[in-house]
């Protein structure tokens, strides 16, 4: 009897599981990974053995170039065909010379870079004393604020020193900064009338920021007998002073609507003797 055909069960198809996959993946992202490292330091220690190779060559030519002339100053050597002693002497005696002439400029060198100090510290020092010989002084003029203030104010000129080097002005006050003996000068120019019965007075002061200002000279005016104009007249003052160090001086009056500010009419000096 006949049997039914039924065809062979297909066995089923092993699939690797994701696990073993990655597994797989990270190997061989290892092994890439340590190949290429190891190919770069493998290039580095090619790279450096080749610089000592060279190095040795170098060294290893040198030598035998010495035992070439060390054999060319015998009699044997210089019999011998294959060295060219005429032309290793005369190369030997070449690097003499040029050592030598390099020997010889050394100095010559040397000796011009003293001379080029030696002139650059002479210009140093020149400049210096050239600056000390200058004055320590300077010369300011009125300047009009306008309005009443407590300290005169100042302007540089054209025809005025004003060595900032030695002397500064900050706010209506020239400083010093330097210790020494000084003669300080001010001259106010002002307006006056009869009807004015308070009398006009101008003051200069040693500025002291942590006590009282100190007065060094104070001059007062005469009364003019005009009734229907202004008259000019002017108090002109001067001394010699010590001051010290960062000391700073100023002008003041009694009434600074008074001045006159005409060129020439009202300035304010110091100088150091």
């Amino acid at each position: 009897m006949d049997e039914p055909y039924s065809p062979a069960t297909p066995r089923p198809i092993s699939s690797t599981s994701p696990s073993t996959m990655k597994m797989l993946i990270g190997f061989l992202a290892v092994f890439i990974l340590a190949q290429t490292i190891g190919t770069v330091l493998f290039c580095l220690y090619l790279h450096m053995k080749m610089d000592k190779m060279e190095e040795v060559l170098s060294l290893n030519e040198d030598y035998i170039f010495l035992r070439k002339i060390q054999k060319c100053q015998t009699a044997e050597g210089q019999k011998s065909t294959l060295l060219d002693c005429e032309k290793i002497l005369k190369g030997f005696q070449d690097i003499q010379c040029k050592d030598e002439g390099a020997r010889k400029g050394q100095p010559k060198f040397e000796m011009q870079r003293g001379h080029e100090h030696l002139h650059l510290t002479h210009k140093n020092e020149t400049s210096v004393e050239a600056e000390k010989r200058q004055p320590i002084a300077a010369h300011l003029a009125g300047l009009d604020p306008n309005k009443t203030v407590s300290v005169l104010e100042w302007k540089t000129t054209m025809y005025g020193p004003m060595n900032n080097g030695w002397i500064s002005y900050q706010e209506g006050k020239l400083k010093v900064k330097e210790a020494g003996l000084y003669y300080i000068y001010s001259q106010v120019s002002f307006c006056t009338k009869a009807a004015n019965s308070a009398p006009f007075t101008l003051y200069i002061y040693l500025y002291l920021p942590m006590e009282k200002d100190r007065l060094l000279l104070k001059g007062l005016d005469t009364h003019s007998t005009s009734m229907s104009h202004c008259d000019l007249q002017s108090i002109r003052e001067g001394g010699v002073f010590k001051l010290r160090e960062g000391d700073m001086v100023f002008v003041n009056v009694t009434d600074s609507r008074r001045v006159n500010y005409n060129p020439g009419s009202t300035y304010f000096g110091i100088f150091k003797l």
